[in-house]
């Protein structure tokens, strides 16, 4: 049975998008699992409103949505908050219910209320009843992964004043594990609906 997971994001100057690949990479290395990347971009706006029906019907057929951004002034991205309040139609008759979600993050500094921006993606996720899936690992590990000691997503910081758009080290490899855990986990939960409908 082939899992689908879909990371949208919004990424403006580059640092998120290179989270947002490690993320596809993560979810694109687990077996079975079918992994897509869509980025909220300006070409979808109209009037100030986020429309894009193509990626919505693709988002309706994921089994796990990972959705990420910048954190802009200790907030997520106005461009993805955006693209949620143009889900408000499948927020009435649950489509997106029992997806697996996941938020990941990137600032230019270790902290710069990153946290908020993840809480946001967390309260949209349960909003539209998703079950929510975080960090598994400490940072107590040698690849830098999860430096930063954050749980309830993925997040990185942007090497800025750099000739290169570039992420520290670990970060990358942070979105890459939170999306095998996603890919994973979305997996498991697949086939355990699969053979209780079976059964």
């Amino acid at each position: 049975m082939l899992t689908k997971v879909s990371v949208v994001y919004h990424s403006k100057d580059g640092h998120t998008k290179i989270m947002a690949e490690g993320v596809l990479e993560g979810a694109s290395s687990i077996p079975g699992v079918e992994a897509s990347l869509h980025a909220i971009v300006p070409d979808d706006f109209e009037a100030g409103v986020w429309t894009n029906a193509q990626m919505l019907a693709e988002l309706d057929e994921a089994d796990a949505i990972i959705f990420g951004c910048p954190t802009w002034m200790g907030c997520i991205s106005s461009p993805l908050k955006a693209f949620f309040d143009a889900t408000l139609d499948r927020w009435y008759p649950r489509v997106w219910k029992d997806k697996v979600g996941a938020g990941f993050t990137v600032s230019a500094t270790p902290s710069g209320d990153k946290l908020n921006t993840l809480s946001d993606l967390l309260y949209f996720g349960l909003q539209h009843g998703m079950v929510w899936v975080g960090m598994e690992r400490t940072p107590m590990n040698d690849e830098g992964i999860n430096r930063l000691s954050v749980f309830l997503g993925a997040v990185g910081q942007g090497v800025f004043g750099s000739t290169e758009i570039t992420l520290h080290d670990g970060d990358r490899k942070s979105g890459a594990e939170l999306g095998a855990r996603v890919a994973r986990i979305a997996s498991e939960l697949g086939a355990g609906r699969s053979a209780s409908a079976h059964s």
